[in-house]
């Protein structure tokens, strides 16, 4: 890797076209990822209600894998950034190898938790005794490609933060369209049913693993198991940078299984299912905008360990002017066609009925998540790890836990549908007072990163 080269692209090429070059790369290796869960659920969806709902059971447990795979990915890809912006090309390289190695451990252990405690593991997210079958194959499968899901993560990240988003890109939609030619292999061709959309998507993440640590070691920083020295300097660092990320994904998995246990009690399998679909179609939405504010991360980490302030706030207002516009456009049409995208993923008129007023809800505040993620991501990426958790726990847990069980108490399930968009409206407002306080003193220097 060229880094003299590389470090005056990132600090000098202008910011509009910086970010867009590097956004357009991470939304398609956001969608592709999303799109490995919306595949699964499309096709389970035509074995019935209750597989439908088994998948999305086990997005819970597969929020999990990603909260530590994005911990790992951003804690040691923000310090590994900050780094190359002040030219310290040896810590980049250490943390680089640590971040790797404590993922693929990380994921071992959830490997094996998930294989011995499968049963319980899905009544406690919220399985009905009819899901439960479904449910149980779902989860074992995708406990044994635990480790390639961790630290995929962890490589694609680190690529995007090195500014080479492309060659992530490469890898992660090359096993989303394995993943899509091997979903009705599977579960139909060898009647496997709903394990079959989950060997499908460990098996594409496997390749996904393998085409990124080539990538690593062509066009980024090598990982190096002579690197892997975990010391409590690096470890803090992963803690400070990973920590809102954490935050982020686990509190997306608790919200998930509290949704689940909620939609439960109106209508059982059919409310369950429609939630998962909601969520299925929300998440795919909500990835483009985690991919545009990845674009934006590593132009973020360069520039403000160079010292350039400046352009820090500069890439902030245009992505916050370009995203607003994007997301009000797929709010509008998402709110016009929710009966109909309901309906892709399961025809069947309970689900389609709870769905289509869940999903326009949700549309209705969607464009105001934009300045959500971007304060969250630039408060993660230049170290202010407090307010980046802070940020990163009110969409999920703060608000949307509170107003689930509030709002459905008052109104029944048009309560469980409207949570979502009441607690996008308070994270909005929370948004608003830390990201403008950091933006303020971006103006005169560098933030007091324990503030």
């Amino acid at each position: 890797m060229d880094t003299k080269q590389q470090f005056e692209k990132m600090t000098e090429t202008r910011v509009d076209k910086l970010i867009l070059r590097l956004a357009i790369p991470t939304i398609i290796s956001m969608l592709i990822t999303s799109f490995y869960n919306m595949v699964d659920t499309y096709f389970v969806g035509k074995i019935g209600t209750s597989a439908t709902g088994a998948v999305g059971i086990v997005l819970s447990f597969m929020a999990i894998l990603q909260a530590v795979g994005f911990f790992f990915g951003h804690g040691s890809g923000n310090f590994v950034s900050r780094r190359l912006g002040e030219q310290k090309l040896e810590e980049a390289g250490r943390m680089t190898a640590v971040g790797f190695f404590s993922a693929l451990a990380g994921g071992l252990v959830i490997a094996v938790i998930g294989l011995c405690f499968a049963t319980p593991l899905v009544r406690l997210l919220g399985a009905t005794e009819t899901i439960l079958p479904h449910a149980v194959g779902y989860l074992r499968i995708i406990a044994v490609g635990a480790p390639f899901m961790t630290a995929s993560l962890v490589l694609n990240n680190q690529l995007r933060f090195q500014g080479n988003a492309l060659y992530g890109m490469i890898g992660i939609v090359s096993g989303g369209i394995l993943n899509i030619i091997l979903d009705p292999v599977f579960i139909f061709g060898f009647d496997m049913g709903v394990a079959g959309a989950a060997l499908a998507t460990i098996i594409s993440q496997a390749v996904s693993f393998c085409l990124l640590f080539y990538f690593h070691h062509k066009k980024g920083i090598p990982v190096r198991l002579k690197n892997a020295k975990p010391s409590l300097y690096y470890l803090k660092e992963i803690v400070r940078g990973g920590l809102p990320s954490l935050a982020r994904q686990s509190c997306a998995s608790v919200a998930t299984i509290c949704l689940n246990h909620m939609a439960g009690l109106y209508g059982a399998d059919a409310a369950i299912a429609a939630m998962s679909v909601v969520n299925r179609i929300m998440m795919f939405a909500y990835s483009a905008m985690i991919g545009y504010g990845q674009g934006f991360q590593p132009v973020c980490g360069y520039n403000y360990g160079a010292g350039r302030y400046d352009r820090v706030r500069e890439a902030f207002w245009f992505c916050i002017k370009t995203s607003f516009l994007v997301l009000l456009m797929i709010g509008v049409l998402g709110g016009v066609f929710a009966p109909q995208l309901i309906a892709f993923f399961r025809d069947d008129p309970a689900v389609i009925e709870i769905g289509k007023t869940a999903l326009r809800l949700q549309c209705i505040t969607f464009p105001l998540t934009g300045f959500i993620v971007l304060c969250n991501m630039m408060a993660q990426t230049i170290g202010m790890a407090f307010r980046a958790t802070v940020l990163a726990l009110s969409r999920q847990v703060l608000f949307f836990v509170p107003c689930l069980f509030i709002l459905s108490a008052l109104f029944g399930l048009i309560g469980v549908e409207i949570s979502q968009a009441v607690a996008d409206l308070f994270s909005f407002l929370a948004s608003v007072l830390i990201g403008g306080n950091i933006l303020r003193q971006l103006k005169k220097g560098p933030p007091d990163p324990n503030a």
